[in-house]
């Protein structure tokens, strides 16, 4: 396993985030703490800054918009210096609980891992209980744990050369020197050997995470009353809260439909993807021009096809992707004030310029909350999850003035059926790790989005062009890297050389390099990529990152045009 960052450097990720390399997990976590200390004393908590602890780095995010990336780079530079300074800590023993994993060794690629460990399945199974494990980190996804300590034949094993789509919950795996049991279905890039029924992340109950840093894991065969299947999670709750008015009922949701508020913040750090609307841009303009604040949850649609009726008057606004709207069956215009009455059904039909759209009603649609968020999460589950015909939303109480419309070209479309859609991207943190024309050869291709995409990323295929090339270019080796944190808009290239961008509900850990990171200004646009889009990254520098992310701001403050004529009441 390569190394992400050298220790000690502080490397730009994207135009919002740092990535610093450190020792060791351990060393990790006392950075990470003293960081929060300073970044807390200078106004800068975990909601609006969040650090996230790798495998040998420390991710620092700037998850709200008004923070300035340059004093915060200044902090992460003045901490990491200090700890290089200081030398490394003490031996840190190893004072967690035991805890035991009973597991059924039947996983799909045992015979793959033999054969690289150099010995029989079997052998595997042996080695791999034959002792206990560490655990590292948590992170990637709630609850997944990190597990150090695999005796040298598994220790050789590296990262699949494609990340599967979806790993079942509850599977039992090993990569690049470490163990991990998915504690929910999502992507992974691991390879199984056997799966269990322990649960591993309870949303319910504190402290949440059946393991923590310092714990040891014991693997032991299953005997015949240990559970090998995960048991079922919690049913979806819609309750609304006290005081909160039903608005809308769900006729048909069409292909995808969820409520989405501004995300999780502060979470990352134990697993927790932020989730939050995949056009943050359209989501912000729908809620601005019913004067919600900017938090409010709404409603995302994905592809179109929704019918809502209403259930008491309101009003509502769709924007975002060039939706065909109707109430009643009469079309009416996206990107502005829809006044509703009891009885009315609100249709939004295809998306011509886009593939999502958000549903806002003024007070905010209201729904159950978790960590901190109503925003449904499509890779580990968290959240009431998607919205199915008959279910019923409400919404807060609103105060005027409301907004009138959407002035034209603010709302986030993309022309799929035109030329490439053109996403900028700055250099990556692993520039390294890649052949020196990286970037340039990104330039030059054009991919095209494929049809396993979703809210966790975004795969793409090159139409023509070289594309990025595969990780290892530069340095002669192959494989991944230490897990480190990842955020919105990282070009994750696997070794089979096709990139995936990650979208809001991506994993809070990857391992894969990461050549580029499309700029936060351009995220609107990325979340309108259908599949079937074509794609072109375009490499930026950070200066004009930084002009592109205050033009948008500009555009946005200026974007919700007129008042309706209404007082509230």
């Amino acid at each position: 396993m390569r190394r992400s960052v050298p220790v000690g450097q502080v490397r730009p990720f994207g135009d919002r985030a740092f990535l610093i390399g450190v020792e060791d997990a351990g060393a990790g976590r006392a950075l990470a703490g003293a960081l929060c200390a300073v970044l807390s004393a200078g106004g800068h908590g975990p909601q609006h800054v969040e650090v996230v602890c790798g495998q040998a780095t420390v991710l620092v995010a700037l998850a709200d918009d008004e923070v300035e990336a340059e004093p915060v780079r200044q902090a992460a530079e003045r901490v990491a210096g200090a700890a290089a300074t200081a030398g490394p800590g003490p031996a840190r023993a190893g004072a967690g609980r035991v805890v035991t994993i009973p597991c059924a060794f039947d996983g799909p690629d045992l015979t793959e891992v033999g054969r690289r460990a150099r010995c029989a399945p079997a052998d595997v199974v042996r080695l791999l209980t034959a002792q206990e494990l560490t655990v590292g980190v948590v992170g990637f996804s709630p609850g997944f744990a990190y597990l150090e300590g695999l005796p040298e034949p598994l220790a050789r094993v590296p990262r699949r050369a494609e990340p599967r789509p979806v790993v079942p919950a509850g599977s039992v795996a090993i990569a690049n020197g470490h163990a991990a049991v998915y504690p929910t279905a999502s992507p992974g890039g691991w390879h199984l050997v056997g799966r269990t029924g322990t649960a591993l992340f309870s949303a319910a109950h504190p402290p949440y995470a059946l393991l923590a840093p310092g714990d040891r894991v014991r693997f032991t065969p299953a005997g015949p009353g240990d559970p090998l299947e995960p048991g079922p999670g919690p049913p979806p709750s819609w309750s609304a809260p006290a005081g909160a008015r039903p608005v809308l009922e769900v006729v048909s949701p069409g292909l995808r439909a969820v409520v989405q508020d501004a995300g999780r913040r502060g979470v990352a750090a134990v697993g927790v993807p932020g989730a939050g609307p995949a056009d943050p841009v359209s989501f912000a303009l729908a809620n601005r021009l019913l004067n919600n604040a900017a938090p409010a949850g709404a409603v995302e649609l994905t592809g179109g096809g929704a019918r809502l009726r209403c259930l008491a008057a309101c009003h509502v606004a769709v924007v975002g992707g060039g939706p065909e709207v109707r109430v009643d069956g009469t079309a009416v215009p996206a990107g502005r004030v829809l006044p509703l009455v009891e009885g009315q059904v609100l249709a939004v039909g295809p998306l011509r310029r886009g593939c999502r759209t958000y549903v806002a009603v003024a007070g905010g649609i209201e729904g159950p909350v978790l960590f901190g968020s109503r925003a449904s999460d499509e890779l580990t589950g968290l959240g009431a999850g998607p919205l199915g015909a008959g279910h019923r939303l409400a919404a807060g109480p609103w105060t005027a003035p409301l907004g009138d419309h959407v002035a034209p070209g603010a709302a986030t479309e993309v022309d799929v059926r035109a030329e490439p859609v053109e996403l900028r991207v700055v250099p990556g943190p692993h520039a390294e790790q890649f052949a020196p024309d990286a970037l340039a050869r990104l330039a030059r291709t054009v991919f095209r989005v494929q049809r396993d995409s979703n809210r966790v990323g975004i795969r793409l295929r090159a139409v023509d062009g070289p594309g990025a090339g595969p990780p290892g270019a530069g340095t002669g080796a192959a494989g991944a890297l230490d897990s480190h944190g990842v955020v919105t808009g990282a070009v994750q290239v696997p070794p089979g050389g096709e990139p995936v961008v990650l979208l809001p509900d991506h994993a809070t850990l990857g391992g894969y390099p990461v050549v580029a990171v499309v700029v936060r200004s351009d995220h609107g646009r990325l979340g309108q990529c259908a599949p079937g889009t074509a794609v072109r990254l375009v490499p930026v520098d950070a200066e004009e990152a930084v002009a592109a992310a205050r033009a948008g701001r500009r555009v946005l403050d200026a974007a919700v045009v007129g008042r309706y004529p209404l007082a509230a009441g």
